[in-house]
């Protein structure tokens, strides 16, 4: 059962880190007063990038869960996590119950429920492969990924900017680049539902997943999905405070939407 209490986790995709929620944990907490808000990096990523990515999904989730008991976090949790890291979200509640009273997936794939083309658009395909493959400038890796995941940002370039900084700082190698992609693609989510709170969030024009996907696991496990009719696939960068009010309806914050 969720508290309003219960400590919110949040875990991000392919590649990034905790920075990337930008100003959304702190917004979180003043909507749900009184709940710890934590960022998790996963390994390979972040403060993490010196360490191997783990070599599966399953393998992401027992970390998660050591991890969060190395830091004394108070279980359940609630976890919020988009694209890989709801990958993650979901193998963690499957394999650690205990771990987790409730979850909110943004914008993400899984096999078995969608075929690889809708979980990866094919118009992204060369362009993932060149960033995996060939050298390229911190700015020019970081303007495509924007590209393909955001909609709606209001200064692009002061949003790269950042981004570039980050990935210059901490630098996610090749290596974890490419296993993160392959646990993803080898990931298979049970086909059962793997706990009773959780909610769908998808956007409508994201151009790295198909909305169908988030669609189609909706129907699988009987949960809810609410769309955004605007953003791309990093729904909380492109629209936080809507992102936000879905959650206070849900789980019943108390604090302003800011």
């Amino acid at each position: 059962m969720s508290r309003a209490t219960d400590p919110w986790l949040l875990l991000r995709g392919l590649t990034r880190e905790s920075r990337h929620w930008g100003r959304f944990p702190r917004q979180l907490g003043e909507v749900f007063p009184g709940a710890a808000v934590i960022c998790l990096d996963l390994p390979g990523n972040g403060k993490l990038n010196g360490m191997e990515s783990p070599p599966s999904v399953e393998a992401m989730a027992d970390w998660c869960h050591a991890e969060i008991a190395r830091l004394a976090i108070a279980v359940p949790c609630r976890v919020l996590a988009m694209s890989l890291g709801a990958m993650v979200a979901v193998a963690w509640a499957q394999r650690h119950p205990g771990d987790v009273a409730a979850a909110v997936l943004i914008n993400t794939s899984l096999r078995p429920f969608s075929p690889f083309y809708r979980r990866l658009r094919p118009g992204n395909y060369l362009r993932l492969l060149r960033l995996l493959i060939f050298p390229a400038s911190d700015r020019e890796i970081e303007t495509s990924i924007l590209r393909m995941t955001t909609r709606l940002q209001p200064d692009p370039a002061a949003t790269i900017e950042e981004w570039r900084q980050w990935r210059h700082e901490n630098p996610v190698s090749r290596h974890n680049a490419l296993r993160q992609l392959l646990v993803a693609m080898r990931y298979r989510a049970p086909r059962e539902r793997p706990l009773e709170r959780l909610l769908l969030l998808a956007s409508a024009r994201d151009a790295l997943v198909d909305g169908r996907c988030s669609l189609q696991l909706a129907a699988q496990w009987n949960a809810d999905v609410i769309f955004h009719p605007a953003a791309g696939h990093d729904l909380p960068q492109d629209d936080a405070a809507w992102v936000l009010e879905q959650m206070r309806c849900r789980f019943e914050g108390s604090g302003a939407v800011p």
